[in-house]
């Protein structure tokens, strides 16, 4: 098999014109950011500010995305995307911790991430082979690489480097809360970013073996 008739290949063309979206679009954000950092107003970093709101939204999209991954084709990712489905819409329910325990009542968003991830979990589990056989074709995927970036930025990455204590010893008597925040939400941001680039890459994956599949 040449490399052209390679199934899944990315054009260099379509490849130069999608990185270069990318670029912008991580520029976009972390002027987002400069904007939330430059203002005066005493809620930066919180659950209501701009950074925080462009998280919600990129998971929402993201959700979406892996949706219609899952909608274009079932038989070539129905269950990592079910995996995917659920694992955003416990982060996005978890993004919306604060606004749940006050409106709703404390505990809400673990009760909610808990109805959507064992139902899923159960049925990923039970269809365990497809799951790995899905997984395997996938692995060596860009939208398996940026997905596994933007996983371990949000959930590893993140964590670590927005610790208080850190932050403490770095700063040392000059610690401020919002030093940490800005750290801490940013990573979170940044790592969001690629999920939501990874999804709109698995949706273009599927429709490319789609295509190589009717071609053959």
């Amino acid at each position: 098999m040449t490399p052209t008739s390679f199934p899944g290949q990315i054009g260099f063309r379509f490849l130069c014109l999608r990185g270069i979206t990318y670029i912008l679009l991580v520029t976009a954000v972390m002027q987002g950011v400069f904007y939330e950092t430059a203002s005066r107003a005493g809620g930066r970093f919180t659950e209501y500010g701009i950074t925080e709101i462009a998280q919600s939204l990129f998971l929402l999209m993201a959700i979406v995305l892996a949706i219609v991954a899952r909608m274009i084709d079932r038989t070539l990712v129905s269950q990592v995307s079910l995996l995917l489905i659920g694992l955003l819409g416990a982060s996005l329910i978890r993004e919306q911790d604060t606004w749940l325990d006050k409106h709703v009542f404390d505990g809400a968003w673990q009760m909610l991430v808990g109805l959507l991830a064992i139902p899923i979990l159960f049925m990923v589990i039970r269809k365990r082979k497809t799951f790995a056989l899905q997984m395997e074709r996938l692995a060596n995927t860009f939208a398996f690489g940026m997905f596994a970036a933007g996983f371990l930025t949000v959930y590893v990455f993140s964590r670590l480097f927005g610790r208080s204590e850190m932050w403490k010893a770095v700063l040392g008597e000059h610690y401020l809360r919002i030093f940490k925040d800005a750290v801490e939400e940013t990573a979170e941001l940044f790592g969001y970013t690629l999920l939501l680039i990874a999804m709109f890459e698995l949706v273009l994956l599927i429709r490319r073996w789609q295509r190589a599949s009717v071609a053959r």
